[in-house]
């Protein structure tokens, strides 16, 4: 049921701004990757401090998720998505042209409160739009771009750091998002506000929670567990996360309400999600470096060594409601999970003297498959079975756990990856950590995979089964009142 009725002729340009929006957003989760080691040099950065540029961005964006979503439903999603843009595109202007560290840092944490806003009001918006089959597509198209966006940032990345300046990756969402805001108003769609208010408590105790939660984790991996920062770091992000609970147990109005979790279906969406992502931000980070560092390719090369995985992603990603109609989206969920699983583990035995070809290449193409089988059935169980009122917070709790899965999961691999051996050159070192930060998110795959096997599966499976048994019911009902009224006639 659509809050608002799009226009046909509308629809087009609907999905394609939707579609450009998000993909703006996911860009700018991998487009400084292959501009890190430029990036490093040009502003002096630690590794640690390398890591804050992308998790200050992916931190904030799923630390603020949650408030992005209700502020569309109390506000207007339209409103609220068009004033998002603004936010994003000024703050990628602020990191195109940063004097130091910090700056950068700051100005990604900037970044991340636009996206934040944008990423929920662009699912319930696209979900206000269509019904049916074009939702099914237009679900498989969003699904699709988080797959590409990352991989496309990549190449974008690699060849603008070439060419140019890692800077140019980011001046480049400056124009995009000047079109954006001019289109967005007059082609999007409003839909219903609703009374309430904001449940600031909850969005405080969730940011301080997770972000406490990463940065002990790197703090971790550049200083040990035992230092005081990490511990008080840990102790923070417990209390965060555990007052976050207990709020949203008991606000009238919360941000994530907790009856979202009580479909099985949802509740493994969103931890298959967070442990999906965490394993693909470590593949980009550290893929990425050892390309550069150990192969030695440029930043450009660098990009198009992703080539293969974007390619195969999006033709997979564009086959999947055809797909879907046959096996199901259990199957293709399942197999697209595998997938990517059997990739990172041959991609995690690269050494030194691996080829581009049968070390990188080959491995990214099972990578590239699994993502376009995997995010789109991910994503529906996401917002499977919820109601128009809680829409908004469904959309927030899949892009929550994207980005929050992100940051962690970046946060975990570097901190393994500084328990590799750090003797001998700078190729066995960067070697010898990619080996290792891999192995790891081999890991986190397989975690994702049972519980895509114990939750997500039968709950996909058990829904089927009462939709069945609803239309089967609801047949019967009409052919009921279609006897009935033909025995009156008669």
């Amino acid at each position: 049921m659509t809050d608002t009725a799009a226009p046909v002729q509308h629809k087009g340009a609907i999905l394609a701004i939707i579609l450009i929006s998000y993909f703006m957003i996911l860009l700018d989760n991998s487009v400084i990757f292959t501009g890190l080691p430029q990036l490093r040099a040009d502003l002096h950065l630690s590794e640690t401090s390398l890591a804050w540029v992308q998790d200050a961005y992916t931190l904030v964006f799923g630390g603020l998720l949650l408030l992005g979503a209700r502020a569309g439903d109390l506000l207007g999603r339209k409103r609220v998505f068009v004033f998002g843009l603004v936010v994003f595109a000024t703050a990628s202007f602020l990191i195109a042209v940063p004097p130091a560290a910090w700056w950068v840092i700051a100005a990604r944490a900037v970044q991340g409160v636009g996206a934040a806003i944008v990423a929920p009001s662009a699912l319930s918006l696209l979900t206000a739009s269509f019904d049916g089959n074009e939702r099914a597509r237009a679900v498989a198209w969003y699904a699709a771009m988080a797959g590409i966006g990352a991989s496309a940032g990549m190449v974008i990345g690699g060849a603008l750091a070439s060419w140019i300046s890692w800077r140019v990756g980011f001046f480049v969402n400056v124009p995009i998002g000047i079109a954006m805001i001019v289109l967005a108003p007059r082609f999007l769609p409003e839909t219903k506000k609703l009374a309430g208010r904001f449940d600031f408590l909850g969005a405080i105790t969730s940011t301080v929670g997770v972000g406490s939660l990463v940065y002990a984790i790197l703090n971790a991996a550049e200083h040990g567990w035992a230092t005081i920062e990490t511990i008080v770091g840990l102790a923070v992000a417990f209390a965060g996360l555990g007052s976050f609970v207990i709020t949203e147990s008991r606000v009238t109005q919360p941000i994530l309400p907790l009856r979202l979790f009580h479909s099985r279906e949802r509740t493994g969406a969103y931890v298959g999600r967070l442990l999906y992502l965490g394993a693909m931000m470590g593949f980009f980070y550290f893929t990425t470096q050892f390309l550069q560092g150990v192969l030695g390719f440029t930043p450009l090369q660098a990009g198009l060594a992703f080539l293969p995985m974007t390619a195969v992603n999006f033709a997979v990603a564009m086959a999947i409601p055809q797909v879907t109609r046959r096996v199901g989206q259990a199957t293709s969920l399942v197999l697209g999970i595998a997938l990517t699983l059997a990739g990172m583990i041959w991609l995690s035995h690269i050494g030194s003297g691996s080829s581009y070809l049968t070390g990188v290449a080959l491995p990214m193409v099972l990578i590239g498959s699994g993502q376009g089988f995997t995010f789109a059935p991910l994503t529906a169980a996401g917002i499977a079975g919820t109601t128009s009122a809680d829409a908004g917070a469904a959309s927030g709790a899949v892009n929550t756990f994207h980005q929050v899965g992100s940051s962690l999961g970046l946060g975990v691999l570097v901190s393994l990856a500084a328990v590799a051996p750090s003797d001998g050159s700078a190729r066995a070192v960067i070697t010898a950590q990619a080996e290792v930060a891999l192995t790891g998110g081999s890991g986190l795959l397989l975690l994702a995979l049972l519980v895509a096997v114990a939750l997500i599966v039968p709950g996909i499976r058990a829904r089927s089964r009462t939709e069945s048994v609803a239309q089967t019911r609801t047949a019967h009902k009409e052919a009921t009142t279609t006897r009935i009224a033909t025995l009156k006639e008669s």
